[in-house]
This record gives structure tokens, C-alpha cells and sequence, in this order.
């Protein structure tokens, strides 16, 4: 998953590399380490290869255009892998042990491996500088283990049910607050030749998104979090109940047809032409729609996951959290210029997001004026407040292949070869051998 997409949002360039170099323009030709006009050379590697629609990548690389101005002394060599590739690609460097100086990591399950092999340095030392009072509180909770501070982030998500209000208004359709309102929106949609809710399977985790908030309101956060650490089990009756009120969901028509085989870029179209009602996305994809030059900015509502009655979540909980960050390795030459690289970058990434009024950021930036409102970015930051909770998407808090096997398993009950039954089952087997 990409979250965000960033946390997290599936690229479309799959393979393409994009490589800068922020030193007043002069590519480097120094030695390892330093560059040719003396600066110490910062290696950066990202996800951020799209510097047109993704809010987040275009704040990081406004970012890296002020660190010239501002860290007169570094030069910064970045170099950006769209997201799967990407993956693949810091996996294969850091067993390698030839990872860059700084490196954008999901929190959690991604990043603790890496962790756990010593490959990451703790930033606790380097952020008592006053860094850490700028931090809004649990900005870091996902890049923390054993006391012990491992990233910053810049930006929490949260997801959110995107509705398009025209086509409810036009078809006389209620938004849906509950599960039941959920089905009855679905059969009047599919009544009125309209998508009810687009989703872009072939990647796995958007589809993932469903069955964990599904959990969320079976569940609770709390338990959510328990089983995921392992601390609690994945089978019981509330965990077959989310995947049956997923599998319920894929019976009654309410997906996309052919969603097994959308990307996610693909399935947010269908919600861009204004052909699907419904999109469940975390809070990044509000900047999509308003580059949006149809209008659709103004007719979106925001909707919490619908609620379940007699469940044990409710709704001031969320799937999300902060999970994107930078990180900085045991590889470093100097390793207190990638901190500062890391501070900067992260700090100024918050502070872009907050000048134009784009996602939820993890720093104190109170004092940036927006020089534009988004209203579906704003509908977020309303909607999150007074939450009770966060549990972040599944495949960030897993490692590895136990990440991969929960989302092929959601992916079962969306194709309908795997029972609630077997699901929770076979959830439960990944906590059993992992004891």
C-alpha cells in the first residue's frame, strides 16, 4: 500500500526513476560524501516521483528547492522510485548494506526489520535540539520501538468514505451513515446504472482498506491493534464479521465490475468522471480531486465508515495514522547532516502541506497562513476530531510476506473463493507462527 499513498497512492510510471540533484543546480562530480564545491553530500532516496498531482510529492520537492537556500552547506542528491518498485528496491539496498544516507520508510511493520537489524539510527539525540517540542503528539508512534525515536513523519491520513453529493441529490439517495444505509445506497445506484462504490483490487490494498475498517467497527481499535501485535487473536466472531460484511457487500453488486482487475489509478478515475457515487481512500486523495477541473471539489462529502449496530467500534475511530517518514542509516558518512537533512525535509514537507491547505501534517504549523482552502481536505481535519482511535492499514503494521498474504486474503473475498471463516482462520495462523 502506498499512503499513503502517498502511506501510501500507487504510481502509474511503474519502473521509472527520477534523480535530482539540489546543490544551486551543479551536479555532483566530488568524492564519496562530499561534493565538488566542498559541500557534504546528503543521499536521499523517495517514493515522490510525481511532482504534478500528489500534494505530498510536490510539498517534498518544494522542500528540497528551499534546502539550497537553507542548508547552504549540503548538497542534496535525491533519487525517486515510484512506490512497488520502490519497495523493492530499499529492501534489496538494505540487505545489501547499500542503503542512501536518507530514506523514506513506512512506519510499523515496514520499517522494523531494518530496525531489528540495526541498519537505522535513532534520531533521539538529534531532535532534542527543539525538534521534537515542533511535533504534534504520537507524530512518530509508528517509527518508535523500544523507547527509542527511528523516523519523522510530516503528515498523518485517515480514510474517508468520498461521496459524491450531485449523484446522491440526482437519484434521491441518502448518505450513508450506517451499514444498512451503505446497502441501500448501493441498490439505488446500481438501480440508476450508476457504479455505487469504485475500488482498484488489482492493487491489493485499497480493497484491504474495506475488511480493516470493517474490523475497526467489529472489533475496536484496541483489539485491532492487539491481534496485530500479535497479542490477541485474529480468530473470533468479530474478525469472521468483518469479512462477512465485506463478502456481504460483494454479493449485493456494490463494486465496480472488474474490480480485481483495476489499479487504483484506474478505479479513482471512474470517481473523478463522476461515474462511481462512492470512493473509500485515505485523506491524500483529497488533493486529486481538487486538481480536478470539473467541479467535483464542490459536490464531495466526506463520510465516516459507516457505523455497525451492536459492534464494539464505533465511529470516532479511524483507519490511519502517521506512517510516511524519513529515516536515517547506519550507511551515513555524516550521520548529523542526514539528520539535518531529515528535519528539514520533514518539517518544511508539514509546513508546505499546511501554506496550501493539503493534508492532516504531524508538525505544529498553526502559525502558516493556507493561501487556499480545499474543502474536502478541510471535511477531514473536521472529521477527525474528538477521535478515539487509530489502527493503521494492515499491510503497514505486518512485515513482509504476512503483509502480502493479508491482502491476497481480502482479495479471496472480494474474488469469493475464501470464506469469513477461513479468512479469520488464516489471519490467525500468521499471529501462530510468528510465536
Amino acid at each position: 500500500m502506498k499512503l499513503l499513498k502517498t502511506c501510501g497512492v500507487t504510481l502509474a510510471l511503474l519502473g521509472f526513476t527520477l534523480g535530482s540533484v539540489y546543490a544551486n543546480g551543479n551536479a555532483d562530480k566530488g568524492a564519496a560524501g562530499t561534493s565538488s564545491s566542498g559541500k557534504t553530500k546528503v543521499t536521499v532516496w523517495t517514493l515522490w516521483t510525481d511532482t504534478t498531482q500528489d500534494v505530498n510529492s510536490i510539498a517534498f520537492h518544494k522542500a528540497l528547492e528551499s534546502a539550497v537556500k537553507d542548508l547552504p552547506d549540503i548538497q542534496i542528491e535525491h533519487d525517486a522510485t515510484e512506490n512497488e518498485a520502490y519497495k523493492t528496491k530499499i529492501k534489496t539496498a538494505m540487505a545489501a548494506g547499500d542503503a542512501p544516507d536518507v530514506f523514506y520508510a513506512w512506519g510499523a511493520g515496514f520499517v522494523k526489520p531494518f530496525v531489528d537489524a540495526g541498519k537505522v539510527v535513532p534520531l533521539d539525540d538529534y531532535i532534542k535540539d527543539g525538534t521534537a517540542a515542533k511535533l504534534k503528539g504520537g507524530a512518530n508512534t509508528n517509527f518508535t520501538f523500544n523507547g527509542k525515536t527511528y523516523g519523522l513523519t510530516f503528515t498523518q491520513w485517515v480514510a474517508g468514505l468520498y461521496c459524491d453529493k450531485a449523484l446522491f441529490d440526482k437519484y434521491n439517495v441518502k448518505l450513508p451513515n450506517t451499514y444498512e444505509d451503505l446497502l441501500a445506497a448501493v441498490k439505488a445506484f446500481k438501480a440508476a446504472g450508476v457504479i455505487p462504490i469504485t475500488v482498484g483490487e488489482k492493487d491489493r490494498w485499497p480493497g484491504m482498506f474495506w475488511q480493516n475498517s470493517f474490523a475497526i467497527r467489529t472489533a475496536g481499535a484496541d483489539t485491532c491493534n492487539a491481534a496485530l501485535a500479535g497479542k490477541a487473536s485474529f480468530n473470533t466472531p468479530e474478525f469472521i464479521r468483518s469479512a462477512q460484511l465485506l463478502a456481504d457487500l460483494v454479493s449485493a453488486g456494490a463494486f465496480v465490475d472488474g474490480a480485481l482487475g483495476l489499479t487504483s489509478d484506474e478505479a479513482q478515475a471512474l470517481f473523478l468522471q463522476r461515474k462511481a457515487a462512492m470512493y473509500y481512500m485515505g485523506s491524500w486523495f483529497a488533493g486529486n480531486i481538487a486538481a480536478s477541473d470539473n467541479g467535483i471539489v464542490n459536490d464531495v462529502v466526506v463520510q465516516k465508515f459507516p457505523t455497525i449496530s451492536n459492534q464494539k467500534g464505533d465511529a470516532t475511530q479511524f483507519l490511519g495514522g502517521a506512517i510516511d517518514g524519513l529515516c536515517v542509516s547506519q550507511n551515513a558518512k555524516d550521520k548529523t547532516a542526514a539528520a539535518r537533512v531529515t528535519k528539514y525535509l520533514m518539517e518544511q514537507t508539514a509546513r508546505n502541506l499546511a501554506k496550501t491547505g493539503d493534508g492532516l501534517p504531524t508538525w505544529n504549523t498553526d502559525d502558516v497562513v493556507a493561501a487556499k482552502t480545499n474543502p474536502v481536505a478541510d471535511q477531514f481535519a473536521q472529521m477527525v476530531k474528538g477521535s478515539t482511535g487509530y489502527v493503521l492499514a494492515w499491510d503497514t503494521f505486518l512485515s513482509g510476506a504476512d503483509a502480502d498474504d493479508h491482502k491476497n486474503y481480502v482479495a479471496a473475498i472480494f474474488g469469493q473463493t475464501m470464506t469469513p471463516k477461513d479468512f479469520a482462520a488464516s489471519m490467525q495462523a500468521i499471529n501462530d507462527k510468528n510465536k
